[in-house]
């Protein structure tokens, strides 16, 4: 697919870094897997994470898979496919139920590349939860997003570099329901001196040691609901 697929290179300057060949674009799977990280996704978070995602998910699809499996995270590889010259997934899947944790997505069951399954289980669960624990003493009960798999443009602009989505390489995050029934959303609470805003920041820096890319409404205007959420190798934090 990686032939089918033409995509620019992109600066820090735009809205949202689209893969580029240094940030690790879609790879066909090695002749033998590698074993599975069976404790990645366990793990507090240090600063090996980010290289022990792209680790797992440069080991292929299926290791990729048993590294979420191991961690009761379940993810349902799909065939890869070319849907424009900019738009398609490869070592894709469906992430479903994770049995570790009480948060569930809404949208269920997301479609997204396994590297962003790893970085996203990551994130749930070392970052996301116990943040909401400690600082709103109760569980997260469901996690709100945007989508992953979109073929458009950085920021649906006409014209723009193909974003990320495009890939199926990233997620926005929207916000988070507790289990009192508190919603809590980047639009609405990233601003201000409340807990509400101290977590989400919080998490906010927390995904920038996992993520490549983590994009926030500290960036730009596009990004004032959400936070967008792109493994890669080349860090770039806002």
């Amino acid at each position: 697919m990686g032939a089918c697929l033409v995509l620019m290179s992109c600066a820090p300057r735009s809205s949202e870094r689209p893969y580029t060949p240094g940030d690790g674009p879609p790879r066909p799977a090695p002749a033998a897997a590698a074993p599975a990280d069976a404790g990645l996704i366990d793990a507090p978070i240090d600063g090996q994470t980010r290289s022990r995602i792209a680790r797992a998910a440069g080991a292929g699809v299926a290791a990729c898979a048993a590294s979420l499996g191991a961690a009761r995270v379940t993810f349902d590889p799909v065939p890869d496919r070319v849907d424009s010259a900019t738009c398609g997934l490869s070592q894709a899947g469906v992430l479903a139920v994770d049995l570790g944790t009480v948060a569930r997505l809404a949208p269920a069951a997301p479609t997204m590349t396994c590297e962003t399954a790893l970085a996203f289980s990551v994130w749930r669960r070392q970052s996301v939860e116990p943040a909401a624990r400690e600082i709103f003493g109760q569980d997260v009960v469901q996690i709100d997003h945007f989508g992953t798999y979109a073929c458009r443009s950085v920021s649906n602009r006409p014209g723009a570099r193909p974003s990320a989505h495009s890939l199926a390489a990233a997620i926005d995050f929207g916000g988070v329901r507790l289990r009192d029934g508190r919603r809590i959303t980047v639009a609405a609470d990233w601003r201000g001196d409340t807990d509400e805003a101290r977590f989400l920041r919080r998490i906010r820096d927390d995904a920038c040691r996992i993520f490549g890319t983590v994009l926030s409404p500290d960036y730009d205007a596009p990004h004032q609901d959400h936070l967008h959420l792109e493994p890669g190798a080349r860090p770039f934090c806002r």
